[in-house]
């Protein structure tokens, strides 16, 4: 899966035309934050929301990317994955579209 996710993240880079992949990752995990933050514990983003933040035209050559990245956010705990409204678990192969729910004050 780690290969699978740089092949991807040097792909994205290369096409949204950056230098560097860490700032990539960094820039859709900060998006993911801010934008499910803003929507509150309550209510949901599309992972395509964080993608178009910060990838402009080429948003949708960062859907892979952003759904690794909410993964990844999901087993440090700082989000839900969920699909038809039920958390997921973040470590199962996921079909079809899934949103992502900031983690509310326990």
């Amino acid at each position: 899966m780690v290969y699978r996710l740089e092949r991807v993240t040097e792909t994205v880079a290369r096409v949204v035309g950056l230098g560097f992949t860490r700032g990539m990752s960094s820039a859709l995990r900060d998006a993911i934050l801010r934008l499910a933050d803003e929507r509150g514990p309550a209510k949901t983003i599309c992972p395509s929301d964080a993608a178009r933040a910060i990838g402009g035209e080429q948003w949708r050559d960062l859907m892979d990317e952003a759904r690794e990245t909410a993964r990844e956010l999901a087993n440090e705990g700082r989000v839900d994955i969920t699909q038809k409204g039920e958390a997921i678990d973040p470590n199962a192969q996921w079909r079809g579209p899934i949103r992502i729910r900031i983690k509310g004050p326990r």
